[in-house]
């Protein structure tokens, strides 16, 4: 009776965690040795990302990172790209997809279409921790670039209080 009951409000006040009209604000790191491709040793990156829930459940966002590589083959590259949510079930379970569009100091500019799956945990009524799984597609070179990687981050979900 007691887990219905505790079932019963964790849907009530699930139902309204990803509703239209919301502001997202979010940071993650990305890489820590967790992605891999087959030109780099070591990959750390950071993006910041923001967005606004078009429609129940839809989120629309920019992005921009910044990567650092650990090979002496590679340099680092700098990201800008846009891209969406799809928030499965309101339990937090989303798709997404975007695209980048890459550049790299030496000589090296790409565009990557990108999905990914992750998990949006509420600590608060606010605040997420957000792992996600990611498949970025290379465009110039599919078996140098194209990326597969884990990226843990943080998401603020702002909205007008009623």
């Amino acid at each position: 009776m007691l887990m219905a009951v505790v079932a019963c409000m964790l849907s009530l006040t699930a139902s309204a965690q990803f509703e239209q009209g919301k502001v997202y604000v979010g940071g993650s790191l990305t890489g820590l040795n967790l992605s891999y491709n087959g030109m780099n040793h070591m990959d750390l990156g950071i993006m910041a990302q923001g967005g606004y829930m078009v429609m129940d459940n839809i989120l629309v966002m920019g992005m921009a990172q910044y990567q650092h590589y650990g090979s002496d083959t590679k340099a680092d590259e700098y990201m800008i790209g846009a891209g969406g949510r799809y928030y499965i079930v309101q339990n937090g379970l989303f798709l997404g997809l975007n695209a980048k569009l890459i550049h790299a100091f030496r000589n090296y500019n790409d565009l990557r279409p990108g999905m990914e799956i992750g998990y949006a945990y509420y600590l608060n009524r606010h605040v997420t921790v957000e792992p996600a799984i990611y498949y970025d597609q290379s465009l110039k070179k599919h078996s140098d670039y194209s990326t597969v990687g884990l990226r843990v981050g943080v998401g603020i979900y702002l909205f007008n209080d009623k």
